[in-house]
């Protein structure tokens, strides 16, 4: 598996139907390395810690081969790395091969996978429909948490290892 992106977020207030939500799920590509924390990636906003980052949470995967499925049903949107909130775009993560407990070296990191992703309303903020969240829990495109084991720079460009 292979780091196509790192992508990181900045606080954002959006109007979704008359209300003010407060989101960091735009996420964009970076090109310098991002450094995974123990809690977080570094520079990336969380605007509610009760569901995002935290040490279960600190990095979220997921994989390019899934934008393609997605890409058919959302034409209409501008496509790129980050569309789904993940940290980390991975040409192939596969997440029915993929268990809780797997550690992969990464960059200076090491990484422990803790749980598939539950989708939330912020999803559909990002999608511009609610329907996404309903399609996401169909699917088996979670895509993956991880928790920092070891804290350290990642790049686009580098692999995952076992």
């Amino acid at each position: 598996m292979k780091i196509l992106a790192t992508n990181i977020g900045e606080r954002k207030e959006v109007d979704w139907k008359g209300k003010t939500i407060i989101t960091g799920i735009f996420k964009f590509p970076v090109e310098n390395p991002i450094y995974l924390d123990i809690e977080e990636v570094k520079g990336d906003a969380i605007c509610n810690r009760k569901y995002h980052g935290g040490v279960d949470q600190a990095v979220y995967g997921y994989s390019q081969k899934h934008y393609e499925y997605w890409k058919e049903l959302y034409p209409e949107l501008e496509w790129e790395y980050g569309m789904f909130g993940e940290n980390l775009t991975i040409d192939d993560l596969d997440e029915t091969k993929i268990h809780v407990g797997d550690t992969f070296k990464v960059g200076e990191a090491i990484l422990e996978v803790t749980k598939p992703r539950e989708p939330c309303m912020k999803l559909g903020v990002r999608f511009n429909t609610m329907k996404i969240v309903k399609q996401f829990w169909q699917q088996n495109f979670s895509g993956i948490y991880f928790k920092v084991v070891e804290t350290g720079f990642v790049r686009s460009g580098i692999s995952l290892h076992k």
